[in-house]
């Protein structure tokens, strides 16, 4: 039971994180603005199935990757950052530690 209240708590620390995060996408007359963009989805496709399929021989690419598509995506201009208040930052790491602390130990330590 645990378990399924740290997936929970997960979910909620990303809600009130990504609330606060707007993707965007620009239609850009000539082809080389929008290669970011591209790559950046590529990157995130074949790192998750790096990850996914091919853990032990490709895990560590396949990070480096997922890595590389937050770079992409940032040179992009695709993410627009509104400001947050420290409340709501403060709510979603503490929901987002210690959900992650019940999915992978079942219990919480202070």
């Amino acid at each position: 039971m645990s378990r399924i209240f740290g997936i929970a708590l997960l979910l909620l620390g990303i809600y009130f994180l990504g609330q606060n995060i707007i993707f965007a996408s620009h239609y850009y007359p000539y082809g080389w603005r929008n290669i970011p963009a591209a790559g950046s989805v590529l990157a995130i496709m074949v790192g998750i199935i790096c990850l996914l399929f091919f853990p032990r021989q490709t895990g560590s690419f396949g990070w480096i990757l997922l890595g590389f598509a937050v770079v992409l995506v940032f040179l992009s201009g695709g993410v627009i950052l509104k400001p947050t208040t420290l409340w709501q930052f403060f709510v979603a790491f503490v929901a987002l530690s210690s959900g992650f602390q019940l999915l992978t130990q079942g219990r919480l330590r202070f």
